[in-house]
């Protein structure tokens, strides 16, 4: 099924509303209890580990060692190196977020 640009506007106004109820709370069971409710275990464990490859890039792993201990594509992984390299890059941002909290 293709998608209409109605779904595609009201797809894309869904997402900006979630990503704005998120950033409201700073509780995190709340967080882990709502993801792990809209979320299927398999797309949890896709998104954790997304992120975990990421933090693997910036430390300076190797894409082969990455692919070999999370058992992903070097397509996801490349895609991963390629957000992270971006100029003003969320992913640099929220690496760079989560290194100030500590």
């Amino acid at each position: 099924m293709e998608m209409t640009e109605e779904m595609k506007i009201r797809s894309e106004s869904g997402f900006n509303e979630l990503c704005e109820l998120l950033a409201k709370t700073d509780d995190v069971d709340f967080l882990k209890d709502f993801l792990t409710c809209l979320l299927t275990k398999a797309e949890v464990y896709d998104l954790a580990n997304r992120w975990l490859l990421v933090k693997e890039i910036d430390k300076g792993t190797t894409q082969r060692d990455i692919a070999q201990e999370f058992n992903m594509s070097l397509c996801k992984i490349t895609r991963g190196s390629r957000e992270l390299k971006k100029e003003n890059s969320a992913f640099r941002r929220m690496l760079d977020f989560q290194k100030q909290g500590k």
